[in-house]
């Protein structure tokens, strides 16, 4: 069998890759490895093209450990310890004060998965490169269509690594021998280098609407590109907002291929979003088919939110995420320029409404809030399962033990601590976002929304973003309320204006758009208000060495080629 030194470094701390229902780790032994021998027919090659995809969609949409590392520690979310539930060591209050450190396992993760999907990108690539697509009948361009995917592929994953923890080793093939870290100047120049080389051989969305499945094609490459200029002067120390703003434009002016934004939310974040207008990438999923369970839906709901759907089965909750409160337990509004994101959504905004399935794939709101008693099937509620046992839950914009005001340790309001540590069952809102769910009479739509990885929107608030930076305040406001104005029936009541535009508001605008989306804690680094803001019991460290989280232990010692990030040696 060949040689995969890569697979040395990037499986470190990997258990299991197999991402839907079951795990053979049991090796099977073959006399010679050849794509000859094994890709005699196109469904063959097919499945050799999707194993890194399979990855990739554990890894963006089933997988907590990215979506922790981009969403805990920032003024979006946090994981409270809600009674005797989710201390966990105090991890996630550690996340929340970003005290990270080397033993963490979502940062293990956050290391060898990317990783992972490095090696498998390449792998399968080295295979395809020898099947011959002519003699099996393939149209022509498949080959470079393939190829040029797994290099996309690549590249995405090494956008991730060098957002998270800097310079990493770089690979072009798989038996290269273990190596060291790269600068991030190199890093940057190597993902740059792989996508100008995929994008101009990568297939190209002509039909406005047309089905998506996961694959990578010419706008996702180009968005890619753009995200990494966007971010060049965190990474690098170099502005690149002209050369991402660029890339935009072309995006928006159909370039890349047909999008348009969707005029209903609930098209992009909903049961039939495949046909989505705004989609540029995103995960597949199908019920009974290519299940996507949605990355932390059972940690981010109630425990027996499933009651609130009509009983509907597989949907237990484990009451852990909830949003970064907008109120004191005295019902004060917190004054933090950030955090409270729930407060900050306009009471028009239609968004800002329960969840609630209307049946035949159509649901509103997104939000689990206030008294969890179902507005269209009144028998379907939701009830406590820690302090409010017996009743109706009702979920708060707030942290506090609301529960034991009136008791010898907490007699009043004032009184409640209001902090990551001091949560009930019923604190904080809750996000039913990328992966709405049905009632359960119509239990076989669940897992039917695919989950958006990136879509038109965020085109056009990256354009914002740097026209703003350019002093084009109007220009760039016109670009956000372009997308604003789906989500109120009489006018924006609230838009935004070259006046009311500052480095606050487009941070709120970026939180408002794309919540609970797994961008937050870039964003924060790239407007220099990660360490520096204070929001909720959030202190500012001022400490720029937690923009990189620490490479775990364990990857360290089993490639001693690499060090340490700055501040956690």
């Amino acid at each position: 069998m060949r040689k995969r030194n890569i697979f040395k470094s990037a499986a470190i701390g990997l258990a299991c890759l197999l991402t839907a229902t079951a795990c053979n780790v049991e090796p099977t032994f073959y006399s010679q490895v050849a794509p000859e021998t094994f890709y005699q027919s196109q469904d063959a090659v097919w499945q050799r093209f999707n194993r890194p995809f399979t990855h990739w969609r554990w890894y963006l949409a089933q997988s907590e450990a990215r979506w922790n590392l981009q969403e805990l520690g920032t003024d979006e979310i946090c994981l409270p310890t809600r009674g005797s539930d989710w201390y966990n060591g105090a991890v996630f209050q550690n996340f929340h004060h970003h005290k990270y450190s080397d033993d963490m396992t979502a940062i293990k993760d956050g290391w060898s998965n990317y990783a992972m999907g490095v090696a498998l990108a390449w792998d399968a690539l080295e295979d395809l490169e020898n099947v011959n697509f002519d003699a099996l009948g393939f149209a022509e361009g498949t080959r470079e269509s393939m190829l040029n995917q797994q290099k996309a592929l690549v590249a995405s994953f090494y956008l991730d690594g060098l957002d998270f923890f800097g310079g990493v080793p770089l690979y072009s093939t798989t038996q290269e021998e273990v190596k060291g870290r790269s600068s991030a100047q190199e890093t940057f120049d190597y993902i740059e280098q792989l996508f100008n080389e995929a994008i101009p051989n990568l297939p190209i969305k002509a039909d406005l609407g047309k089905a998506e499945n996961g694959s990578i094609n010419r706008a996702t490459g180009a968005a890619l590109l753009a995200k990494l200029y966007f971010n060049a002067e965190p990474y690098i120390g170099k502005a690149m907002y002209n050369e991402a703003a660029a890339i935009c434009q072309d995006i928006i002016d159909g370039k890349y291929g047909k999008y348009e934004l969707d005029t209903d939310w609930t098209k992009t974040f909903g049961f039939e979003n495949e046909t989505s207008t705004e989609i540029i990438w995103s995960v597949p999923s199908e019920n009974a088919k290519l299940e996507t369970q949605g990355v932390n839906w059972a940690t981010m709901v109630p425990y027996n939110f499933k009651d609130y759907l009509g009983g509907l089965e597989s949907s237990g909750g484990n009451n852990g995420y909830g949003l970064i409160p907008s109120y004191a337990p005295t019902g004060k509004k917190y004054d933090y320029k950030l955090g409270g994101i729930y407060e900050k959504f306009h009471d028009k905004d239609v968004r800002k409404q329960p969840y609630v399935y209307e049946g035949n794939g159509k649901h509103r709101g997104m939000f689990i809030v206030g008294k969890l008693v179902n507005p269209l099937n009144p028998n379907f509620v939701c009830k406590g399962g820690r302090e409010y046992v017996g009743q109706v839950l009702e979920i708060v914009d707030m942290v506090g033990y609301l529960s034991k005001v009136g008791s010898k340790e907490y007699p009043t309001l004032e009184s409640l601590p209001s902090t990551i540590a001091h949560a009930e069952e019923n604190s904080c809102i809750r996000l039913i976002k990328r992966s709405p769910r049905p009632n359960q009479d119509e239990k076989n739509r669940m897992h039917d929304p695919d989950v958006p990885i990136i879509r038109l929107a965020e085109i056009y608030y990256t354009l914002a973003e740097c026209k703003m930076r350019e002093g084009k305040k109007a220009e760039a406001a016109q670009l956000i309320n372009k997308v604003r104005a789906r989500y109120f029936k009489d006018g924006d009541p609230n838009p935004v204006t070259a006046a009311n535009l500052d480095k606050y508001r487009m941070l709120d605008e970026w939180m408002l758009e794309f919540l609970g989306e797994g961008r937050r804690r870039t964003d924060l680094i790239r407007w220099d208000a990660y360490v520096t803001e204070d929001w909720w019991d959030h202190k500012a460290t001022n400490d720029k060495n937690l923009h990189r989280f620490p490479i775990h232990y364990e990857v360290l010692q089993a490639n001693t080629l690499l060090e340490q990030n700055p501040g956690y040696e």
